[in-house]
C-alpha cells in the first residue's frame, strides 16, 4: 500500500454548516487514509481535533463511522474487549463513549471516516442495530460503501448549497448501507464473530505462551463447547490449531531471517521441547526445520541475529 491521506478541512465544513440549512445530518469531518506498516498512529497530519493517545484513548462529541477497507488492527471501547479488526469491518462511534483503535504494525490499514450529528442522525442512531455496546459491524455491501465514501469526499471539495445538500444525501446513503448490513446480519453470528476476534487478538498478543482455552471461554461467559464450535465455524480450524499454526509461522520467519539454532527457535516460539517442535513443524510444513532453512537460504541474501547489524 502507498501512503495516502485525503480529508476535507473541518473549518471548511463548519463554514458550510453555518451557511446552509440542516437536512438532519450535519457533516463534521470526513477523510480517507492509507496507513503504512511500522508507522506511528494516528499520523502526524491527522486532523488535530481528532488526534488521540493510545494509552488515554478518547471520547468524541459526535457520531463517527469508521470503515476499515484493508489491513488489520485492534479496536477497544467501553464494554468491548480488545478485538481484532480486519478489512470489511466498520465501527460506529457514539458521543461520550470511550474508545481507541490502531492498525497492526505489520500490516497497516486503509481507513475511511465521517463524523456527523443532527436530528435525523440522532433518530437513526437510536435504532436497535446501532448499539453503542456492539460498535463493530461486518459490511455486506463493501463496493457500494467505498463508492459512496469516495463520491462524498470528492463532493465536499466544492462549496455551495447544492454540494452540501448532495453530501448530506450521500452520508444518509452511507448510514443506510450500514443499517442494511446490520439488519441482514445474524445477531448470533455477530456475537460469535466478536468473541472469535477477541480471542484471536489475545492469541496474537501472547502466542509464545500456553493458552487455556477453557478458562478463556469461561472468562468470556460462554461454554467451551460453544466457543470451540464458534471459532471453528468462523476460522475454519480449532483455536488450538490456529494457535499452533501461528507459532509455526513465526518459527518459519525466524528460520528464514535469523541464524538462531533450531533449539533456540523452538524455545522462543513456546514449544516445550525440540522434539515436539520438530515433529509439529514437519507435519505442517512437510519439511524438517533444518531442511526448511536450507531451502529458504536460496532466496535470502544474508541471515543475521536479531538486532545484529
Amino acid at each position: 500500500m502507498q501512503s495516502y491521506r485525503k480529508y476535507v478541512d473541518s473549518a471548511q465544513l463548519q463554514a458550510l454548516l453555518n451557511e446552509t440549512p440542516s437536512w438532519g445530518v450535519d457533516i463534521l469531518t470526513i477523510g480517507h487514509n492509507v496507513h503504512q506498516p511500522r508507522m506511528s498512529y494516528p499520523d502526524p497530519n491527522h486532523p488535530n481535533q481528532y488526534q488521540f493517545d493510545w494509552q488515554a484513548g478518547r471520547r468524541l462529541d459526535e457520531y463517527q463511522l469508521v470503515y476499515i477497507a484493508n489491513g488489520q488492527g485492534v479496536f477497544e471501547s467501553e464494554g468491548v474487549a480488545p478485538s481484532l479488526v480486519e478489512g470489511g469491518t466498520a465501527f460506529l462511534l457514539h458521543p461520550g463513549v470511550w474508545h481507541r483503535f490502531k492498525p497492526s504494525e505489520a500490516t497497516g490499514w486503509e481507513e475511511f471516516w465521517v463524523g456527523f450529528r443532527g436530528h435525523y442522525a440522532e433518530y437513526l442512531m437510536q435504532q436497535p442495530c446501532f448499539d453503542a455496546r456492539q460498535p463493530l459491524m461486518r459490511i455486506r455491501f463493501r463496493s457500494e460503501l467505498l463508492t459512496v465514501f469516495t463520491r462524498l469526499i470528492d463532493t465536499l471539495k466544492y462549496q455551495g448549497l447544492a454540494y452540501q445538500q448532495l453530501a448530506t444525501c450521500q452520508v444518509i446513503q452511507l448510514l443506510g448501507l450500514v443499517y442494511a448490513s446490520a439488519l441482514t446480519g445474524d445477531t448470533s453470528r455477530s456475537r460469535r464473530e466478536q468473541i472469535v476476534h477477541q480471542v484471536r487478538y489475545r492469541i496474537q498478543g501472547s502466542w509464545t505462551e500456553a493458552i487455556d482455552f477453557e478458562a478463556l471461554s469461561a472468562e468470556l461467559t460462554v461454554s467451551y463447547v460453544w466457543f470451540r464450535k464458534a471459532f471453528k465455524e468462523v476460522m475454519g480450524l480449532s483455536p488450538g490449531q490456529y494457535h499452533l499454526n501461528l507459532k509455526l509461522e513465526k518459527a518459519g520467519q525466524l528460520l528464514q531471517e535469523t541464524t538462531l539454532s533450531v533449539s533456540e527457535i523452538a524455545y522462543q516460539t513456546g514449544f516445550d521441547s525440540l522434539f515436539h517442535f520438530s515433529r509439529m513443524f514437519r507435519k505442517k510444513k512437510h519439511l524438517s526445520p533444518s531442511d526448511f532453512r536450507k531451502q529458504a537460504q536460496h532466496n535470502v541474501p544474508a541471515l543475521t541475529k536479531p538486532g545484529q547489524d
